[in-house]
């Protein structure tokens, strides 16, 4: 069972045990895919569920409140998480 942080939002950092970078390199973006919209030939995506690069590693900032707002993506996410050992920690604003 996977410990969500106690915090708004929570960060899945994309590094396997070991320290390796998980793969493929676009695994954040297709994550947040799942949330995002396409206007004017641009990707805008979800204050829920946006990639990003912390100190050079890929991450996902998950916004809690997506678990109320759409259950079945928030714990698909927390499945592909468990499944792929990556490891969740407080997002600090």
């Amino acid at each position: 069972m996977i410990k969500i942080p106690d915090s708004p939002k929570f960060i899945i950092v994309g590094l396997m045990p070991g320290g390796k970078k998980f793969r493929p390199s676009d695994w954040a973006e297709r994550m947040c895919g799942s949330l995002s919209t396409f206007r004017n030939r641009r990707i805008y995506y979800s204050p829920l569920l946006r990639p990003a690069v912390i100190e050079g590693i890929k991450c996902v900032i998950v916004d809690k409140s997506l678990q109320s707002s759409n259950t079945k993506i928030f714990e698909q996410i927390l499945d592909f998480v468990e499944k792929n050992q990556l490891t969740l920690t407080p997002h600090r604003e």
